[in-house]
């Protein structure tokens, strides 16, 4: 396995007030605990994952700052903003992930570089206040913190301007389930390929629940008919259905009683497998976006909210310019169109990030390097890493586009 898991170190310190400011008077109380941990290491290179558990008073924004030791350094990152001035690190929160409260976490993630040594850091800061403490098991792989707090003197920090386009505010309704379906790039796994879907839930507040019924390998036809899909075209041709009869899981979606409420969303994303010129998995123009309307119209008669979601991109490298590298996409947006239902072109935005990250040009070995630490070895799924950084660009798209669910991200 290409990815080394190693817990380097865990250690407590005190919650930084952000650029969006801290919501507590100047005497309250400071702590947190943080967690780091190095997901994956190459040669000169490295990924890690930084979590903190909020131990003082809820924050609306937060800033950590640590040392990097001599030869380390900090390439990308995603889920927070990251600078480096000269050895001191600062991360400040993103848009849609600076409220958090008493007791809850918040993570971030970065790709960096080193030499000689990858040591972890042994001390973190908010706002000038150090603190040490305990947090998890160094020796058994990730833990749920469980740190001493400390406490210190609060500064509080400048308010920014408030963004152009305000995030919706958390409605007072019952809790929520978002349901998925889509393909491997989406479904839940533990280890490569990692579906972006896995990864989707921390982005929410409590009162969302998500329940991620990606498969992999399944073309929207194959999802919705699974096992009643023949190996033979019609006259159309598309794959003939040998029974109407749903697939377990969409049956599951549409059961009054344990499957789909009123208020619920559905986030579909199709395209990567349909394009197969044989059956089973084949799907036609036409009949994609026939079968979107079909989920739609049945999620909406019962009250539940669909977003479609075009394809996802692999890696495809013109020189040193990621390029788009799917069908089905301009099928997606008209599907959409025709049902009245808000699209994320995830296609374009895994595109663009992808430019950002610069990975491109690449020598092809996916199992190395920053391309490495994203995708799994056929370029196209996605490391635990990659398939974060592809749920924040989901998170990114609510707020962005005013889509209702942006109101309870965290």
């Amino acid at each position: 396995m290409k990815s080394r898991l190693a817990l380097l170190a865990t250690t407590a310190a005190v919650v930084a007030a952000g650029g969006f400011g801290i919501a507590t008077a100047d005497a309250a109380t400071t702590g947190c605990g943080v967690t780091y941990k190095v997901t994956s290491e190459w040669a000169g290179g490295f990924g890690a994952d930084v979590t903190v558990t909020n131990l003082g008073d809820p924050v609306t924004g937060w800033t950590l700052t640590w040392a990097l030791a001599a030869g380390q350094g900090i390439t990308q990152a995603w889920n927070a903003g990251v600078t480096v001035a000269g050895t001191t690190v600062t991360a400040t929160n993103a848009a849609y992930n600076g409220a958090v409260g008493s007791g809850a976490s918040v993570s971030f993630g970065f790709n960096g570089t080193w030499t000689g040594s990858n040591p972890a850091p042994s001390t973190f800061t908010f706002n000038g206040t150090t603190c040490t403490g305990t947090a998890g098991n160094p020796t058994t792989g990730p833990q749920s913190p469980s740190p001493t707090p400390c406490t210190g003197p609060s500064t509080p920090a400048a308010t920014t301007p408030a963004p152009t386009t305000p995030a919706p505010t958390a409605p007072a309704t019952a809790p929520i389930k978002v349901w998925m379906a889509g393909d491997s790039t989406m479904m839940n796994a533990s280890t490569c390929p990692i579906g972006w879907g896995s990864q989707f839930a921390p982005y929410f507040t409590g009162d969302v629940t998500v329940r991620n019924s990606a498969v992999g390998g399944r073309s929207i036809q194959t999802w919705l008919y699974e096992g009643n899909v023949t190996s033979t075209k019609n006259s159309a041709g598309e794959c003939a259905l040998s029974s109407t009869a749903y697939s377990s899981r969409w049956t599951a979606m549409l059961d009054a009683s344990t499957g789909f409420k009123s208020g619920d969303y559905l986030v579909i994303q199709f395209g990567i497998n349909d394009g197969d010129s044989a059956c089973p998995r084949h799907v036609g123009s036409a009949r994609f976006k026939e079968l979107l309307g079909v989920m739609a119209s049945a999620a909406k008669a019962r009250g539940v909210k669909p977003i479609f979601v075009t394809p996802v991109a692999a890696i495809t490298c013109s020189g040193s310019t990621a390029v788009g590298n799917r069908g089905f996409v301009t099928e997606t947006k008209d599907a959409a169109a025709a049902n009245g239902v808000p699209v994320i072109d995830l296609h374009a935005r895994s595109v663009a990030l992808y430019n950002s990250l610069k990975l491109c040009p690449n020598n092809g070995d996916y199992t190395a390097g920053p391309v490495g630490a994203f995708f799994c070895n056929d370029h196209t799924h996605f490391e635990a890493a990659g398939a974060k950084q592809i749920a924040a660009l989901i998170a990114t798209a609510l707020r962005q586009q005013n889509i209702p669910l942006a109101a309870y991200l965290r």
